[in-house]
């Protein structure tokens, strides 16, 4: 399965919550310990075993654009 990653700008997040009800794999939490520019406590995301495959519903789905997913490349098969 492919492995995924994604990045939150945290300083655009207005934490809705829209991006943690769409995940999966639950990685994605609102960091309530942390209250960004706008006054909003953002989503963070929290992938310790390494489950994120990026389907990236997340980034879909924010209305700020705030997710950017990155997703491992696959090796190409070799030719015999």
């Amino acid at each position: 399965m492919a492995k995924g990653q994604i990045e939150i700008r945290m300083e655009k997040c207005k934490g809705c919550g829209l991006c943690v009800a769409v995940c999966k794999k639950g990685n994605i939490v609102i960091d309530e310990s942390a209250i960004n520019a706008l006054g909003y406590a953002p989503a963070r995301f929290t992938d310790p075993s390494g489950e994120c495959t990026g389907c990236k519903m997340c980034a879909e789905v924010c209305p700020d654009c705030c997710i950017t997913v990155y997703r491992e490349q696959k090796a190409a098969a070799a030719k015999e």
